[in-house]
C-alpha cells in the first residue's frame, strides 16, 4: 500500500465533509431531535397530569354520588316521617269527627227520647182521664184537674 495523492485527498474531502456536517447539519438535526424529545416529555407530562385529573375527577365523582345517596335517604326518610304524620293527624281528626257525629246522635237519641217521652206522657194522660171517666162513669174534665195529671205523667 502506497501512501500517495489520492489517499491524502480522500482524508482531506473526509475531513471537510465531517466538518461540513458538524457545523451545518449536525446542529438543526440535534435541534430537531431536542425538540422531538422536549415534545415527547411534554406529552407525557400532560398525559399524566390528565391521569392525575381523570382520579381526581373519579373521587369528586364518587363523593357526588355518595352525598347525593344520603340526601335522597334523608329524603325518604323525611318523606316516611311525614307521611306517618299525615296518617296519625287523619287518625286523629277521623277519630274527633266520630266523637262528634257520637255526640251529635246521642244528643239526637236524647231529643227524640225524650219527645217520644212526652208523646207517651200526653197519651199516658188522656188514658188516664178515659180510664177515671169509666171507673167513675162520668167524664172527667182534664183541664180541671190538669196538675193532677202533669204529676202522674211526671212520675212516670
Amino acid at each position: 500500500m502506497d501512501f500517495n495523492l489520492t489517499l491524502i485527498g480522500q482524508s482531506i474531502a473526509m475531513i471537510v465533509f465531517v466538518w461540513f456536517c458538524m457545523k451545518y447539519i449536525w446542529p438543526p438535526m440535534m435541534q430537531a431531535l431536542d425538540d422531538r424529545q422536549k415534545k415527547i416529555a411534554d406529552g407525557l407530562a400532560a398525559a399524566e397530569e390528565g391521569q392525575q385529573e381523570l382520579e381526581r375527577a373519579r373521587g369528586q365523582f364518587d363523593e357526588t354520588i355518595r352525598e347525593s345517596r344520603e340526601q335522597s335517604a334523608e329524603i325518604i326518610k323525611q318523606a316516611e316521617r311525614r307521611a306517618k304524620e299525615m296518617i296519625a293527624e287523619a287518625q286523629q281528626t277521623a277519630v274527633a269527627e266520630g266523637e262528634r257525629l257520637i255526640a251529635h246522635a246521642k244528643s239526637e237519641i236524647e231529643q227524640e227520647a225524650n219527645r217520644a217521652r212526652e208523646a207517651l206522657r200526653g197519651q199516658v194522660a188522656a188514658i188516664a182521664v178515659a180510664g177515671a171517666s169509666q171507673l167513675l162513669g162520668r167524664e172527667v174534665d182534664a183541664a180541671a184537674h190538669q196538675d193532677l195529671l202533669n204529676k202522674l205523667a211526671g212520675e212516670l
